[in-house]
């Protein structure tokens, strides 16, 4: 099982950017899948989640309106498209697939919001 996060970096306040996660040995499509974050000396977070079929999401209301999540599951790939990134928003950024009682997460990606 992989879950492998890219697209961080440094971005200015007001930037976008968007994270992508690919996933494989497993049953993406069965799987809901999930965004979270960590700052530096807080607890890891729930961003963003989505259905297996895409059908629902949910959001933390810090992000409601700027982030959306989406996913390809012929790609089996999730997606974090961040916008009017604020400094409050730096952090390391997971991916994490759930299904029953199996979860995985990815290694992270941090993203880093600086003027």
């Amino acid at each position: 099982v992989q879950l492998v996060e890219s697209g961080g970096g440094l971005v200015q306040p007001g930037g976008s950017l968007k994270l992508s996660c690919a996933a494989s040995g497993f049953t993406f499509s069965s799987y809901v899948m999930s965004w979270y974050r960590q700052a530096p000396g807080k607890e890891r977070e729930l961003v963003a989640a989505m259905a297996s079929n895409g059908g629902s999401t949910n959001y933390a209301d810090s992000v409601n309106g700027r982030f959306t999540i989406s996913r390809d599951n012929p790609k089996n790939t999730v997606y974090l498209q961040m916008n009017s990134l604020k400094l409050e928003d730096t952090a390391v950024y997971y991916c994490r697939a759930d299904f029953s009682d199996a979860h995985y997460w990815g290694q992270g990606t941090q993203v880093t919001v600086s003027s």
